[in-house]
Order: C-alpha cells, then structure tokens, then sequence
C-alpha cells in the first residue's frame, strides 16, 4: 500500500483514484483525436499557418473562457458544474465524429470544432484543478498536482502514437470516435463521486460578473500567484513552438506519416512520465526555480533539435527531452499556483493561471506558425530556443512556491460589525477606518508593519486604500479603505486568513492600546439616519 507521503500517497484517496482513472481514460482519447485533427489539417490544407491554427482554435477557447468558467466553478457545486460540461462535451464529440466519418469536414468546420471543443476544455479545466484538495489532504497535494501530470503525459504517450496507428489501420475518423466514448468515463466517474459536504456559509453567492471581477482583483494582487504567471509566459511563449509546429516536422522535414506524428507525441508522454519519476530527486536537488530552469534549458534542446531533425531518430529524442522538459516545468508551476490560493478563490485563481497558459501558447502558436511560413521550419525552431534560453534570467527574481508554507485557512477572527441597524447588502460604498496610536519612536517601523496590510485589504475587497497621520496629534494614524459595498465588505470578514492574522499582530506590536474601527456608508438623501449604538464600535479588526 501506498505511504502517506509519497508520490502514490493520493491513491489512497479512493475519490482521487476513480478520477484519475477516468480523466486518464478520457485524456487517451483526447490526445488521439487532437493528433488526429491536426493530421487531418495537413490533408485538407498543409499551409503552416492553418496546421498550427489547429492548435490556436484549441488552446484560443481556454483563454478566452477559463475565467468565467472558474468563477462559475466558485460560486456553484462543482461536481454538478463539472457533469454537466462533460455530457455536452460528448455530445459536441460524437457529432465531431460523425462529420468526420462522412467526409463532411472542411479546413474552416474543423476549426470550428476545435474551438467548440477547446471551450469545453476551457470550462472543466480550471473546476477539474481546484477539485483536487477535495480529494485528498493537504499534506498530499503537491504530489496529487504530480500524479495529474503524470496521468496527463501517460495519456499523451499512449494516445497520439495509438491514433496514428489507428488512423492508417482504420482511417482518419477511428480516433474522433475513441475520444467521444473516453470522454464517458468522466461523466460516469463524476456522476459515481459525491464530494465533501460544502461549508456552510452565512452571506449569499457571489453574482457571476462580481465573481469574475473579484478573481482577476484578488488574483493581481497576489504576488506569490503573479510570480507564477510571470514564469508561465517566459515558458509557454517559447515552448509552444514545437507543439504548433510537429505535424510539419513529422510531414514535410522527415516524410512522415500519421503513424510518425503518433510516435514523436507519444515519446513526449514517455518523456514526460519518465521525468515524473526523476522530479522529486531534481526538486530536491535544485528547488522550484531551479527546476523551472532546467526544464527550460531543457526545451531549448528540444527546439533545436526539431529544428535540425531530417530523420526519426533525431526527432524521437527531441521528443524525449520535451517531455522530460515539460512535466518538470508544468508541475511546478501547477503547484506553485495551487499553493498560493485559499479555497474561496481556488477555481478562479487556477482559471488566471490556465489563462495565462493558454493564452501564451495561443500567441506563440500564431507566432511560430508565422515565422515558419516566412523564414522556414528550421529558423523558427531556433529562434524559439533562443528566446526559451534567454527568459531564464529575465525572469529569475520572481520565485515559485513561495506560498507552500503560508496558512490560507479561513481564520474567523474579525467580530461581526457593530451597526445600529439592518444594513442592505448592496448599500456603499464603504468607509472602513482604523484608528492606531503609537509610540513615535516606532514611527517607521509602524509605517513599514501597516503598509503590509494593503495586499491583504485590496485582494479581499477594497478598492483604494491608505495611511494618514493625525497632524494635531502626531501619535494617532488613521489606515483607511473603500468597499463597493456593505455586503462586500462582510465577504472580506470570511475571506481573511490566518497568514492575514499574523500580518495584523505585526501591526498591533506597535500600537498603543486597541486600534478603534469605524464603518461608515455613503450617505444619501432620504436615508433612515443611523441610530447611536449602545457603546462604540472599538476593535483590532475591521
């Protein structure tokens, strides 16, 4: 049996390992058929630019949807979000099938539906993501993130190098009909899982566009997140050059088939699942940044050897580098963005981090596609390891994972409001202010402690804030902050986080006293006055 601890830890997670089986089942059929769309592209229309389209129509709907898909995810149950997206997205793939079989596919309609399904990818990935704490407990997490990419790159080296044989032995619909019946073990795997019990909450659901709009605030507002998506754009940009470019390697450079486009996808999975086993010890070795590095190293390798590749054997081991390469850097950039999110903001936060993924292999995708169609396969190959190498010290100051040993669990430790009244949710903005009286000797400290606490006020809610002292008394500061609204404001209440708390008692070791706290709402005319409480609102905490 698997120890608690180690890389086969999370499968002891019964949930985990239905799941995992499922979306590896589902993801052999999803490789097939993308190897299989973008072959088929090269017989409907070989230009460059419309075989590396196929990769832009897929990866184009993650960008632009990943977000509104994650805060659909945060704000209703996920397992139902999730069962639903899959059942659509088989119905899209046996209709994808059928065309396909009838010979009814054109270079336009198979672009379309690559995007169409490149949506359905765009919904479920990011809610796919933020279900694995659900599944196991935190002290596994960073090895379940592995064991996803493992089972990912396991698809990916028996999927593409199955296609290409079933394509030549059955013809080139065979895989679009695998990857509609794969796509049914998620749908039974979800419908089987029940989850946790959600946690019961006091305030309504977040509106949708609200959500959408507090993710991206809280997201940029989260430097260790925004290390991590600096870090993807320096990788993804470069790496996605191979991807976009392999049908042609395989077709045009080394006069291959289908079969020999299967074989090269496939040896990156084997890449890949081969480096997951070599991942711990290289983590260990050369931590989260150093890892990152290597693998970028490692993807410069693998570009110039695509570029330089005339026969199989040349192609086969740039494949086998790439995908040493990539699950070393995918994983920990998963983590490291996993890491950095509390449970509330968790689908949203990942939905930023897919995003930015996609977004950067989408851009590089129609970069490469047309670079290749103007200066040739080989010159962009190079180009793009060129570009892979010189990202690793542009971008070295901003570190990952530095979130793994903050405390993100929900703290609780704001008392309720004192008002005199009812308040409506949607009344504001709001006026928080918090009053601290110091020793001036601590001035400076003091200044530095509180201005630690605007990340913390802006990602939970506020839209300004400040720090003013008291020029008739030079030992009292006034820290102050808007909320859009009251019921806003009561969200920050259940959003604070112990790493938060730690923040506040830093500030309070050079306060003077309690810190008193006001709340004040925009006044309009013909509003009920408020009624004076029975004593006044005084508090450490908002």
């Amino acid at each position: 049996m698997a120890a608690a601890g180690s890389a086969l830890g999370p499968f002891r997670q019964r949930a985990f390992a239905v799941i995992w089986t499922a979306t590896v089942v589902s993801n052999i059929g999803s490789w097939m058929y993308g190897a299989a769309s973008a072959w088929l592209m090269t017989t409907l229309d070989p230009s460059p630019l419309m075989v590396s389209l196929v990769q832009v129509a897929s990866s184009l709907p993650i960008f632009l949807f990943a977000l509104p898909a994650g805060a659909m995810a945060d704000i209703v149950d996920k397992r139902r979000f999730l069962l639903v997206a899959e059942i659509v997205i088989t119905i899209v793939s046996f209709a994808f099938a059928g065309l396909v079989a009838l010979d009814l596919m054109t270079p336009v309609l198979l672009l379309l539906f690559a995007f169409g399904l490149g949506v359905g990818n765009a919904v479920v990935g990011p809610p796919y993501q933020s279900i694995v704490p659900l599944l196991v407990p935190r002290e596994e997490l960073a090895h379940a993130v592995a064991a996803n990419s493992v089972g990912i790159n396991i698809s990916r080296a028996i999927g593409p190098a199955l296609g290409g044989v079933i394509t030549t032995a059955a013809g080139v619909a065979a895989p679009f009909w695998i990857n509609a019946a794969s796509n049914l073990a998620s749908v039974g795997a979800l419908a089987w899982w029940r989850g946790p019990p959600p946690h019961a909450k006091q305030l309504p659901a977040e509106r949708f566009f609200a959500a959408i709009r507090s993710g991206i605030r809280y997201s940029r507002h989260n430097a260790r997140l925004r290390a991590t998506l600096v870090r993807a754009v320096a990788f993804f940009l470069f790496a996605s050059a191979y991807w976009a470019l392999l049908p042609l390697v395989a077709r045009d450079r080394i006069a291959g088939g289908a079969d020999l486009y299967g074989l090269l996808l496939g040896a990156i999975g084997l890449g890949a699942i081969g480096g997951a086993f070599a991942l711990p010890w290289v983590k260990a070795n050369l931590g989260a940044d150093g890892t990152v590095a290597a693998g970028s190293i490692g993807t410069a390798a693998t570009l110039a050897l695509f570029g330089f590749a005339n026969a199989a054997p040349v192609a086969i081991l740039a494949s086998l580098v790439g995908g040493v390469s990539w699950i070393a850097v995918l994983s920990s950039l998963n983590v490291s963005a996993q890491v950095a999110l509390p449970e509330w903001v968790r689908s949203r936060g990942l939905a930023v981090y897919v995003t930015v993924f996609f977004g950067a292999m989408t851009a590089g995708s129609l970069l490469w596609g047309h670079v290749a169609g103007m200066i040739g396969l080989a010159t962009a190959h190079y180009i793009a390891a060129a570009g892979a190498l010189l990202a690793i010290p542009l971008t070295w100051r901003w570190k990952l994972q530095r979130g793994a040993a903050v405390d993100l669990t929900p703290s609780a430790h704001w008392p309720a409001p004192v008002v005199s009244k009812d308040i409506e949710d949607d009344a504001g903005p709001v006026l928080v202010t918090v009053e601290y009286s110091i020793d001036l000797r601590n001035r400076d400290a003091f200044l530095v402690a509180v201005r630690r606490l605007e990340t913390e006020r802006r990602r939970d809610g506020a839209y300004s804030w400040g720090v003013f002292e008291d020029l008739a008394k030079p030992d009292r500061f006034v820290e102050t902050f808007h909320v859009e609204s009251w019921l806003e404001h009561l969200r920050q209440h259940e959003r604070v986080t112990r790493a938060d708390q730690k923040v506040e008692e830093s500030v309070r070791r050079f306060v003077i006293g309690e810190p008193r706290v006001t709340h004040m709402i925009a006044a309009e005319p013909g509003r009920e006055p408020p009624a004076a409480p029975a004593e006044p609102s005084a508090d450490a905490r908002p």
